[in-house]
C-alpha cells in the first residue's frame, strides 16, 4: 500500500469554458507531473472528447512512427508522452449535467472503449449534436438518481462533483424535500461526495456531515476533494479558480489503478483518504482525529482485550451493534481521551489471532471484519473495520442481539429486533425517482425502510437524537414505558426502569421526576418549545426538552447536538447554519 496523489476533476481543452483553449494535451500531463500527481481524470462538460482527442495524438504518432515516417519533433513529442503515461495513470470520464443542473462525475478503466462512453452519453439524454461541444448547459437529460445507476452498471466509479457547492447535490438552500437529498447522497450506485471543504474541521464540514452520525443519513460516504481545473495553474486575480492538482487527494492503494480506486471506494476504510498537502505541511493523523471526536455511533475505543473483567467480550458485543446499525471502527490498545496515554497491545500478531477466532465463534451468522496494525506513540493499536451488515439480526453466541445507540452498545428489546428482522436483507434499498419532475413540485422519495421518519407535532418537528418517552403504562403493579428512537422514529414499548440500557434508564429516571406542575420545573422557554436541562458528558452536550402541543406535552431526552435543529437550535443557544 502508498500514498498515491490524485485530481480525478479536472477539464481539458474539450470544455467550452475553459479559460486557456491554446493548451495542449502534453501540457496537461507534463502540469500534472509537475504538482506529483499518481492519478488524474479528465472529466469534460457532457463529452469523453478531450480523452478521445489525447488518445488519438497518440495514436496518431505511433502509426507515423511505425511506417518510419515521423518527423524528429514529433518523435520527441511521442516519446514524452510515453513516458507521462507510464508514470501518471490518466482515467476517462465526463462531469454529466443532470436534471436541475446538478453535476455527477463519471470515471471509467482506461481500457473502457471510448465509444461506449459516448453511447453512455446519449443513453443519459445528451443531444447527439452536443456530444462534442462540452457544454454544461445540454438542455433536459437524466434525472441524478438515474445517472447514478446508469454510470454504475456501466462500470464507472460515481461521484457527486462539488457536492457541498454550486450545481452540488447536497448544496444548501435546495428547494427539495429532505428524502430526495438523503437520496442523492445515500443512493447505493454513487461511490463517493467530492467536497470543496476536506480542510475544514468541526461538525459543519461537509465530511464531517456524512460521517454515519446523522440519523438521516446513516450511510457513511467517502469524501475526496479535486481541483474541478478549467485552466493549468490558478487564476492570479481570482484565488477560487483553481489549476490543476491545486486541491488534490492522496489515496492509499496496493496500485496505481482503476480498480484499486473502485476497491477504495467500494471498502468502509474511510483512513485511506486524506486532503493532500505539501510535505512540509504534517500528515493527516486520522486515529487522532478519532480521538478528537471521541466515542459516538460509529466508533468506540477499548484500552484493553482481556477476558478478565469481560473486555474481550464488550469488543464483541460492540462488533454485532455496529454490524446492526450503521457499521463502525473500533480502536483497541487506545483510550477514546487523547490526553490520555496510549496503551497499546501487548503481543500484537497473537492478540490479532485471539479476536479473529472470538468474532468467527462467537458472532452470527458469519461477519467479514477487517482488523489492521497501527503506530501510535510508539505503540501498536489494533483497528476493526466493522461492515454495516447485510443478514441481520446478528447475534452474539446465537442469542444475544445488541445494538448502537449514540455512543452505547445495549442488548436490543423486543420491538428493536422485530424491526430488524423487517429491514430485512439489506440497509438501504435503491429508491428511483420520478423521471420527470419540476423545480416548483420537488421530487418526494418514499423513506427508506429505516428512515421512517419521526411524526411531527404542531409547528416544529422533534429533535433527531435521543430518545422520546411516549407514554406510561400502570400494568401488574409496574410500570411500563413506550420509547421513541427520534434517530429513527422507531416505538418500542414494554420497556421496564430494569430492562432500559443506559440512556434509556436516564429518560425514564428523569421522566419520572419531574413534577405534575411543569412551572416548578424551571424550564426555560421559547413558546411551545422548553429547555430542561443542559448536561456535559466529556466533550459533548446533551439536552433534556420538552414540547407544548395542542394535546399536551411531548419530552425528549438526551438529545446530542446532532438532533439539534430548526427552533431547537436558538433555544439551546446554537447558530444557524
Amino acid at each position: 500500500m502508498q500514498w498515491c496523489t490524485t485530481d480525478i476533476h479536472l477539464h481539458t481543452p474539450a470544455s467550452s469554458d475553459f479559460q486557456q483553449p491554446e493548451v495542449t494535451y502534453l501540457e496537461i500531463l507534463r502540469r500534472a507531473e509537475a504538482r506529483g500527481l499518481d492519478i488524474i481524470a479528465f472529466t469534460d462538460h457532457n463529452t469523453v472528447a478531450g480523452y478521445r482527442k489525447m488518445k488519438e495524438e497518440v495514436h496518431q504518432l505511433e502509426l507515423l512512427e511505425k511506417l518510419k515516417r515521423i518527423l524528429p519533433e514529433e518523435q520527441a513529442r511521442l516519446n514524452e508522452y510515453r513516458r507521462l503515461l507510464e508514470k501518471i495513470l490518466v482515467l476517462p470520464g465526463f462531469e454529466f449535467t443532470a436534471t436541475f443542473g446538478f453535476h455527477i462525475l463519471a470515471i471509467f478503466p482506461p481500457d473502457k472503449p471510448v465509444r461506449e462512453i459516448e453511447h453512455l452519453l446519449l443513453d443519459l439524454n445528451i443531444p447527439p449534436e452536443q456530444l462534442d461541444t462540452g457544454s454544461a448547459t445540454v438542455g433536459a437529460t437524466s434525472d441524478v438518481l438515474t445517472a447514478y445507476r446508469t454510470i454504475d452498471e456501466a462500470g464507472g466509479l460515481v461521484i457527486a462533483a462539488h457536492a457541498n457547492s454550486s450545481n452540488g447535490v447536497a448544496m444548501r438552500g435546495l428547494p427539495f424535500g429532505g428524502q430526495t437529498k438523503i437520496a442523492y447522497t445515500q443512493d447505493v450506485h454513487l461511490h463517493a461526495l467530492e467536497v470543496t471543504d476536506l480542510e475544514n474541521k468541526g461538525k459543519h464540514a461537509t465530511a464531517a456531515f456524512f460521517n454515519g452520525t446523522k440519523p438521516e443519513y446513516p450511510r457513511r460516504m467517502h469524501c475526496i476533494q479535486g481541483s474541478d481545473a478549467h485552466r493549468l495553474t490558478a487564476d492570479p486575480a481570482r484565488k477560487k479558480v483553481l489549476g490543476l492538482g491545486d486541491r488534490a487527494t492522496d489515496m492509499l492503494l496496493p496500485e496505481t489503478s482503476f480498480e484499486a480506486l473502485l476497491e477504495l471506494f467500494q471498502s468502509n476504510d474511510f483512513s485511506r483518504t486524506r486532503p493532500h498537502r505539501q510535505t512540509a505541511e504534517p500528515a493527516f493523523d486520522f486515529i487522532r482525529a478519532a480521538r478528537e471526536e471521541g466515542s459516538n455511533i460509529i466508533q468506540d475505543f477499548h484500552e484493553s482485550m482481556t477476558v478478565r473483567g469481560g473486555k474481550r467480550y464488550a469488543i464483541v458485543a460492540d462488533i454485532c451493534a455496529f454490524a446492526n446499525t450503521n457499521g463502525g471502527t473500533l480502536y483497541i490498545g487506545l483510550p477514546a481521551d487523547p490526553k490520555k496515554p496510549v496503551v497499546g497491545v501487548p503481543d500484537i500478531d497473537q492478540s490479532i489471532l485471539q479476536l479473529e477466532k472470538e468474532i468467527g465463534n462467537r458472532l452470527s451468522p458469519p461477519l467479514q471484519c477487517s482488523l489492521d496494525i497501527h503506530d501510535v506513540g510508539g505503540k501498536k493499536v489494533i483497528r476493526i473495520l466493522v461492515p454495516r451488515g447485510d443478514d441481520l439480526p446478528y447475534a452474539v453466541d446465537d442469542n444475544k442481539i445488541y445494538v448502537r445507540s449514540e455512543a452505547e452498545t445495549g442488548l436490543a428489546v423486543r420491538d428493536e429486533i422485530v424491526g430488524l428482522v423487517l429491514r430485512g436483507p439489506r440497509h438501504l434499498a435503491h429508491v428511483a425517482a420520478p423521471a420527470e419532475a419540476s423545480i416548483a413540485s420537488p421530487i418526494e422519495i418514499p423513506p427508506h425502510p429505516h428512515l421512517e421518519t419521526t411524526p411531527t407535532a404542531v409547528g416544529q418537528e422533534p429533535p433527531r437524537t435521543g430518545v422520546e418517552v411516549v407514554s406510561v403504562e400502570e400494568r401488574n403493579e409496574g410500570r411500563y414505558y413506550t420509547m421513541r428512537d427520534l434517530r429513527n422514529g422507531s416505538v418500542v414499548k414494554n420497556v421496564t426502569r430494569s430492562s432500559a440500557r443506559q440512556l434509556w434508564h436516564y429518560a425514564i429516571t428523569s421522566h419520572a421526576k419531574l413534577p405534575t406542575d411543569l412551572s416548578q420545573a424551571g424550564v426555560q422557554w421559547q413558546g411551545d418549545l422548553g429547555l430542561i436541562r443542559t448536561q456535559k458528558q466529556g466533550k459533548s452536550i446533551r439536552y433534556d426538552l420538552v414540547q407544548r402541543t395542542p394535546s399536551g406535552f411531548r419530552f425528549y431526552f438526551g438529545v446530542t447536538d446532532d438532533g439539534i435543529h430548526g427552533g431547537w437550535k436558538a433555544l439551546v443557544g446554537q447558530e444557524e447554519d
